[in-house]
């Protein structure tokens, strides 16, 4: 069960080439991310000045009170905006990096599978037992891979779910925290 200089070296070519994919989806996730950031900081910056330029016009405690009412939803929504786009941005990378690691992963079983096959085919007599407990390690390993496959995707159902969620939770709570501000504004 050797290795030859031939298999190390284009095992190691594989190893780079991944590692050169990764990197390459990293970029890209932190040029997205970058670019999602500039865009806010821009329409932020506009927003800011917008929102100074009426409170230089308040004149009573009232106007003050009702543009800050005003602000706080638009501010509420475009914080989940950012959120939506960071998690869409994350849950992208996430997804990219699970398909290279499941195809790596597969790979490398084959390679495993085979390099197994042939070390049975070459093994001596009476080493059926040390055969059949490599082969269990890995069917082992398969299935503690798969399994944890299974729960990061149960898991990232059931973030995109909380997500999917929270905006309308978010505007409900704002709507029932601007209702009292409201009344009490009429009463006086």
């Amino acid at each position: 069960m050797n290795l030859t200089p031939e298999q190390i070296t284009a095992a190691q070519k594989a190893n780079l080439e991944t590692l050169s994919g990764l990197t390459n989806q990293a970029l890209k996730s932190i040029e997205k991310l970058v670019e999602l950031n500039m865009q806010i900081a821009k329409q932020s910056l506009g927003d800011s000045m917008s929102s100074a330029k009426k409170a230089l016009e308040v004149k009573d405690i009232q106007q003050l009170l009702a543009h800050q009412a005003e602000a706080v939803q638009p501010m509420a929504e475009k914080i989940m905006a950012y959120s939506r786009h960071l998690y869409e941005l994350a849950h992208e990378t996430q997804a990219s990096f699970t398909k290279s690691a499941e195809q790596e992963f597969q790979a490398g079983q084959k390679k495993m599978n085979a390099l197994v096959e042939d070390w049975t085919k070459n093994a001596p007599a009476g080493s059926d037992a040390a055969v059949t407990a490599i082969k269990q390690a890995i069917a082992s390993a398969t299935n503690v891979f798969e399994t944890s496959q299974k729960a990061v995707k149960h898991a990232v159902e059931i973030a995109q779910t909380n997500l999917s969620n929270t905006p309308s939770t978010t505007q409900k709570t704002i709507r029932t925290t601007k209702k009292p501000a409201s009344k009490t504004t009429k009463k006086k």
